[in-house]
């Protein structure tokens, strides 16, 4: 199963309770997170090691992958696995099969595989990036959780959902969102998605003195979006709103300003300072 969504959509909420209503939910949940380590040590933590496989290899590993032997693999942000380590994953997926790092020995693995990314796999595939079939064999499942600016009748339900959740946390009698704290979060377009909601509504529990969560109580960029909501393409905004609008939803998808900075055309020090300009 591949699940696509911008950052903070809750990707690995949603592998998390897949594997929870399958029949592997007693066998453990096991995460790689892509991005966090290099090539040589990212197959090493998916397939594990023998001693000496490697400097600092001071005893064997067996890997996520054994660790996950009857159970569910999450490998978060699969956009970031690196190229060369594509073919060993491809193999594993068709073959069940692979060798850990220093040893000649084939072992098989019962393993389902949920991957997640924020990321536009199918143009990394033009832009060599990442390995068509692995694309396709990765996208058995496609699901794609939409942004929380496209989820507005559920923004509400949801914000009450982790008001409860975080009152019950800190032991405090909060019970519900001022007016005011309600119309800002209905119009905030949350270019964060979950994550920053639910950073929101927990500073606004831990700052709350009495049963109610106030407009001050939120961050300050929650107060302070214009009122006139998300801006569209074609409305009646300013071009400045919609250079701001575009910058911000593009910095919540990208992995890095870097990126960011590539898919505008311009360079990352341009950027930061129109970052720095418009308070993003």
């Amino acid at each position: 199963m591949l699940i696509r969504g911008e950052s903070g959509t809750g990707k690995g909420v949603l592998a998390r309770t897949i594997h929870a209503r399958g029949k592997r939910t007693g066998q453990p949940f096991v995460t790689v997170h892509c991005p966090s380590l290099s090539g040589e040590l990212l197959e090493s933590e998916l397939f594990g090691h023998a001693r000496g496989a490697f400097t600092g290899a001071v005893e064997a590993t067996e890997g996520k992958v054994a660790a996950a032997e009857g159970s569910t693999l999450f490998l978060d942000e699969i956009g970031d696995l690196p190229l060369a380590l594509q073919p060993k994953l491809l193999r594993f997926l068709q073959e069940k099969t692979y060798e850990r790092v220093g040893e000649t020995r084939t072992r098989s693995g019962d393993v389902r595989i949920v991957a997640a990314t924020n990321r536009n796999l199918e143009a990394d595939v033009a832009a060599g990036r990442f390995r068509e079939d692995l694309l396709y064999r990765l996208n058995v499942i496609e699901v794609t959780l939409p942004p929380l600016r496209e989820r507005r009748r559920d923004l509400t339900a949801i914000a009450n959902h982790l008001l409860k959740f975080f009152a019950r946390q800190t032991w405090k009698d909060v019970r519900r969102f001022s007016p005011e704290a309600s119309a800002a979060i209905n119009r905030h377009p949350w270019p964060g998605n979950l994550r920053e909601l639910r950073n929101a509504v927990e500073r606004g529990v831990i700052l709350a003195t009495d049963d109610e969560i106030g407009l001050s109580h939120l961050p300050t960029q929650i107060g302070t979006t214009p009122a006139a909501g998300r801006v569209e393409v074609g409305g009646a905004v300013t071009l400045e709103a919609l250079e701001a609008e575009h910058i911000r939803r593009l910095l919540a998808t990208s992995p890095s300003l870097e990126d960011a900075a590539a898919t505008l055309g311009i360079d990352p020090s341009t950027l930061y300072r129109k970052r720095k300009k418009l308070g993003l």
